[in-house]
């Protein structure tokens, strides 16, 4: 059966037909929209206490204060912005309207596309209201990226999703999935990305904001989700902006002491190669797409990888790519200039060059390895240890010089080093090559004894603590 959504006057009028929901709207840069949507939508005196466009900079200044970066289109000036209307609104209004009133306070700071500057097309967009009478606020903020290439459009669309994000607090707090993917409603795909969703307050009261941020990844809202080391959400495109980024894939289902001496080792080697007191960001990155094929995504699952991480102290990507020219293309973006590396296994490095990997693509692997290396971009590969087929004894070493891989490709590698853009890490433990995320997983699941010593000791006390990835403690 098909589900009817409601268009964004149909969301306005509902609003507005509401008599208990009172407001303000502010709106700042180029989001001007949404109170429009609402007046258009008729009935808009019972839902409207005052709209405010503070579109000159001077103006904003004087009613919010400057920010100490500078910037207008920022969260901080947003959270001042619902701070301010949502307080006035209650000193104002708090005593003089119907008892049973509940007030917000929507605000908005964009910039879209303009004839004079090529910058960034985004805005910060949120609501803090009541969803009872006189009870303490709730928040929620978002993040959207406008991709239409007119300014009117970028506009519009950015005043869809601002309306629907003001229906989702009146309709669907008690419904998180439905509450992320209303967002979108009325919006064509590929006009908005919403890359950031942050909530707080009794209206969200048992939600984890985070999962609403995955939710994006996995409704194919955003492509890339940033955790920093105390695994909140942050602006990925602001975190990454013009930093110097080391990248390592994994499952990190668990962090194992193999992955955090990769980290280890290519932190440092990376770091000697830019200069040692060179400001690097360290991110493990795990990739939700082949899960997303197969049905498979787990919130919680990924949420317990993001704690463990941010328990060790490093920073988490959540993404939706599979390849790795593809994350490299993205994360490009943001870097602009600076060094990117990416730390990964000989045999991710075999897989990258498998030529079966790209049979529906034109580019073929040299063009996807002239994705991934691109400008000022590394690959910090970390070794592996290989036995003899008899008595399982350690026999050799396998890096960059004995990959297996064909002679063609052995004179790519052979380039890729003379360039500097390949480089073998050889400070390695090589205690640890022989560890594998999924042995250790599997022996988790099944019970047995032993993986505690394959990963760090904080992780094995909250694996065993919070019971995660299928862990029974044992009476």
């Amino acid at each position: 059966m098909a589900i009817h959504v409601l268009n964004p006057e149909q969301k306005a009028f509902t609003i507005n037909m509401e008599p208990s929901v009172y407001g303000t709207f502010a709106e700042i840069g180029a989001g001007q929209e949404v109170a429009r949507t609402f007046f258009h939508a008729g009935g808009a005196a019972g839902t409207i206490a005052k709209t405010i466009s503070a579109y000159d900079m001077s103006v904003s200044d004087a009613i919010y204060g400057k920010e100490e970066s500078g910037r207008y289109v920022c969260q901080p000036r947003l959270k001042k912005m619902l701070k301010r209307e949502y307080d006035q609104l209650i000193d104002r209004l708090g005593a003089k309207r119907p008892p049973e009133t509940t007030f917000f306070a929507y605000g908005t700071t964009a910039a879209a596309k303009s004839y004079r500057s090529s910058r960034e097309c985004h805005a910060w967009l949120g609501v803090k209201f009541q969803i009872v009478p006189k009870g303490a606020p709730s928040e929620v903020i978002v993040h959207v990226k406008m991709l239409d290439k007119e300014n009117l459009q970028q506009q519009q669309a950015l005043g869809v999703v601002g309306v629907n994000l003001i229906y989702a607090c009146y309709n669907h707090t008690d419904d998180p999935d439905k509450f992320v993917s209303s967002l979108m409603d009325s919006v064509t795909p590929g006009r908005v990305e919403i890359d950031m969703i942050e909530v707080d307050g009794p209206a969200f009261m048992g939600i984890d904001s985070r999962i609403l941020s995955l939710q994006l990844v996995k409704l194919g809202y955003t492509d890339c989700v940033l955790f920093d080391s105390y695994g909140n959400v942050r602006n990925a495109s602001d975190e990454l902006y013009k930093k110097n980024v080391l990248i390592l894939r994994g499952s990190w289902r668990p962090p194992t002491l193999v992955n955090m001496d990769m980290l280890e080792t290519g932190t440092k080697l990376f770091k000697e190669r830019l200069g040692n007191n060179a400001s690097i960001m360290v991110l493990p990155e795990i990739s939700m797409s082949k899960l997303k094929e197969r049905g498979e995504i787990n919130s919680k699952d990924f949420l317990a990888r993001v704690d463990l991480l941010a328990s060790l102290g490093e920073r988490v990507l959540i993404t939706n790519f599979t390849p790795y020219h593809d994350l490299a293309m993205y994360l490009r973006k943001y870097t602009s200039m600076s060094r990117m590396g990416f730390v990964l296994g000989v045999y991710n490095l075999e897989e990258i060059m498998d030529e079966s990997k790209y049979t529906d693509t034109s580019s073929g692997v040299l063009g996807a390895m002239g994705m991934i290396i691109g400008h000022n971009t590394e690959l910090l590969l970390y070794p592996a240890t290989e036995s003899d087929q008899g008595g399982g004894s350690l026999t050799c070493i396998v890096n960059s010089e004995n990959l297996n891989v064909t002679e063609s490709k052995k004179i790519l590698i052979q380039y890729l080093k003379k360039e500097g853009n390949l480089v073998d890490i050889n400070d390695f433990n090589p205690k640890y090559t022989d560890i594998w995320s999924r042995q250790v997983l599997k022996m988790i699941q099944e019970g047995k004894d032993g993986w505690e010593r394959m990963v760090p000791e904080l992780v094995a006390d909250l694996v065993k603590d919070k019971q995660l990835f299928g862990y029974v403690r044992k009476d």
